[in-house]
Order: C-alpha cells, then structure tokens, then sequence
C-alpha cells in the first residue's frame, strides 16, 4: 500500500511539472515573440522610416507608371518651346502635329488644362491659373532669381519655392521654373508612343487604316512597315526588349542546364552507397557547400570582375551555384535508390557504368527533371537581377529605365514582360514534367 501511494504521488508531482512547463512554455513563447517585435521596431527605428518616407515621390511613381507626360519646354537662357512625349527627343512634335491643347507662338505657349485651368508661357514671365485658387505669376531673372507674386512665407503645400527654383503640382499638370528652364508637364492615361512614334507615318492610324485602308507608305505595304515601325519603335525599342528577353532566358538555361550535367556525375562521389572512402565523399559533400554557400549574387559581382560583364557571366554565376545545389539534392536522391533493381541488372553481367545508367539513372529521373525544371523556372527570375548586374538581359533595361527616375511607365513594361516571362516557363516546366516524367 505504502509502495502504491509513493507512486501515485510521483506520477501526480511529474504530472504537475509538465502542466507548469507547458503552461510557462505558453506564457514564455508569445512574450519573446513579443520582446522581439519590440526590439525590431526600435532597432529598425520603424517611426523613422514612416517620417522619411517620400509619399509625394511614390504617388508620383504610381501615377507615371500607368500615365504619360507631354512636356512643353522654354530654354530660359535661348528662347524657343519646344513640346515632346516624357522629353524625348525622338517624341518632340512639330508645328504641323502640336496636341490640341497647345498654342506655341513666338517665344510663347499657351496650355489648356482640365478642369478650366491654364497656364502661359510668355518669355521669362509664366502664369499658372489654378481653378479654385487663383492667378499664379511666377517670373525668373538673372539677377533676382525667381519671384512669385504670393506670399513666400505662406504658401500651400503644393507650392515649392526657392530664390532658384519654384514647383507647382496640381492633379493635371505641374509647373517648374529654374534660371535655364520652364517646364510644364501634363499627364494623360495611357503608355503614348508605345505602337509608333511621331517619325512614323502609322502614328495616329487606326487598326482598320492600316490592314484594310490604302497603302500609307508608298514603299512598304501597310502590315509590313506597320511592324518594322513598331520592331525599331525608337523610345520602347521592342526588339532590343525582345533580345533582352532571350538572353534572360538563355542565362537561366545555360546555368541550369550546365549545372545539372556537371552535378550529376559528381553527385556519385558525395552518395554513401556510391563512395564508400570517407575521404572522398567529404571532400565532393564540402565542394557543394562552398559552391552552394555563396549567393548567386556575389558569384556574379565575382565573375564580372574576372571577366567583364555580360550575359555569359550571369550563366556562369547561376551554373557555379546550381551545381552546389544540384549536387546536395542529387546525392541524396543516390542514396535511396532501390538495390534490387541494380542488383537484377548486375546480375546479367552488365559493367558497373552500364549498371549505373539502367539500374541507377532510371529511378532518379523523376527526382532529377523535377528539380531542375523547377530551378529553371527559378532561374528565370534571378536572371532578371544578376542581368542588372553582369549588364545583359531585361535586368539591365529595367536599372536602366530605373535610373532615369522619369520613366516608369517602361519600368512597369519591363516588370509586366519579366512575370509573363516567369508565367510561361511556369507553363513550360510544368507540360515538360508531365511529359517527361508522367507521360502525359
């Protein structure tokens, strides 16, 4: 009896130290969780970072990437409008093709805006009427600089101003006025240009014009000089994008391709039933952890400053570590393959390389398509990231489109290009395995 009630209370005391763990586990578990957010939230100084954000820069952003700008321009020091599509010089209109808002003159331009509002440019005088608000004069002069005909000490938001430089953004339009120039931006809907530019005699041509209307050049017939016109579009340079694309692809198979065909033999030699020496798998297990261990990105920032830039070097980059991965995954895969099948084929008199590729090679396969199908799809994304370092590839268009921080209207392009990109290897890779490995 004495025995029995011992153990009944040892079970109970055990009993009681596992509910008071686990219930300090429960009660310790969300408070370092807690601990944690709150170290993050100071150390990242989260409130700092909401202070220091631009939002008028990222509505800006967001606008230009679905929108356009026509810019009508004064060179404050020469003289002369001139009025073109996000300032290019491959959009500049002329006298004969000038929006329907725009009167250029001598030296002038007036612009009619939305909403009732209009600005004018008369020499170094501008004068911005902003419905709602009133008359804006703002003049720049070597000597004073530029002047508003406000009050600089209290003025809204929306009006920037310095004795070098003033800004006035409005829902349709926005103002600026330096000692060298005046600039009025006007946005619209739309990616303009994106078919023709203006050199084109297709600008401004319907669908039913072009393929159905009379001949619009008299050299090319209308489908075939309709597409070199779009191909060669000078400001979104489509077959420069298309070529960008294929070598994005090109990197992506070439590195995973070339990584699967060098891991693979190498593989044997890091499998424990494959290579028995200690010594040897170490050695083979250790080179798939250097090659694997360094990112993708510092083998490429590695390589093109061995080799220069180019596509060739994100290949390399994505070749040096996929194999470290390949080779992990393809020796494990090694190791739980089925004996019985090698030992039937051994059985026939068939030489260890022939047992390798019908009593091995068979049954991983499946593994093997699988996963580098599914790094190819992968690969397709990184290559969009090291082509903007080595310098190929649609990477580079997009930190190049980047760069100019005026033209995101072709940075949405470009992204829209890289997921429709990324969607149809995902279909690819997906048909092929079933293929391939289902039979399908």
């Amino acid at each position: 009896m004495t025995l029995a009630a011992d153990s009944h209370t040892d079970l109970r005391d055990q009993a009681v130290k596992l509910i008071a763990r686990k219930r300090l586990f429960s009660f310790a578990l969300p408070a370092v969780i807690l601990a944690y957010c709150t170290y993050i939230f100071f150390a990242f100084d989260i409130l700092g970072l909401a202070e220091r954000a631009r939002w008028d820069n990222a509505s800006k952003m967001i606008s230009d990437a679905y929108s356009y700008k026509t810019v009508v321009e004064r060179n404050n020091r020469r003289g002369g409008i001139a009025v073109s599509v996000e300032g290019e010089r491959k959009g500049t209109y002329d006298a004969t093709n000038y929006p329907e808002w725009v009167e250029v003159g001598d030296d002038t331009a007036t612009i009619a805006l939305e909403q009732g509002g209009s600005i004018v440019i008369d020499g170094d005088l501008v004068r911005f009427d902003v419905p709602g608000f009133g008359l804006i004069a703002a003049t720049q002069t070597r000597t004073d600089g530029v002047t508003l005909n406000l009050d600089t000490n209290d003025l809204p938001d929306w009006i920037n101003w310095s004795s070098a430089r003033v800004s006035i953004t409005t829902d349709v339009a926005r103002l600026t006025l330096t000692k060298t120039r005046t600039e009025v931006f006007v946005y619209d809907y739309g990616w303009e240009l994106f078919w023709f530019t203006l050199d084109s005699p297709y600008y401004d041509q319907s669908f039913a014009e072009i393929f159905f209307g009379p001949r619009i050049d008299p050299t090319r017939s209308n489908p075939v000089g309709a597409w070199q016109d779009f191909w060669n579009n000078g400001m979104w340079r489509h077959g420069d994008t298309a070529w960008a694309l294929f070598e994005t692809v090109l990197m992506a198979f070439l590195g995973t391709f070339g990584a699967a065909m060098i891991a693979l033999p190498l593989a044997f030699l890091a499998a424990r039933n494959f290579a028995p020496l200690l010594v040897v798998r170490m050695a083979a297990r250790r080179v798939f952890d250097f090659l694997r261990g360094v990112d993708g990105l510092i083998w490429t920032i590695l390589l093109s400053r061995a080799f220069g830039p180019g596509p060739m070097t994100g290949a390399l980059a994505i070749l040096l570590t996929d194999t470290g991965s390949f080779g992990k995954l393809f020796s494990e895969a090694l190791e739980n393959v089925d004996n019985k099948q090698i030992e039937g084929i051994q059985s026939t008199g068939a030489k260890p390389l022939q047992r390798y590729r019908f009593g091995v090679i068979p049954q991983i396969v499946p593994v093997l398509l699988s996963q580098v199908l599914y790094f190819l799809e992968s690969n397709t994304r990184s290559a969009t990231i090291i082509g903007a370092i080595t310098g190929g590839g649609i990477g580079l268009l997009l930190t190049q489109a980047m760069n100019t921080h005026k033209d995101w209207e072709e940075v949405t392009y470009y992204i829209v290009l890289v997921v429709l990109l990324v969607m149809a290897m995902d279909s690819f890779s997906g048909w092929l395995r079933r293929k391939l490995i289902k039979g399908d």
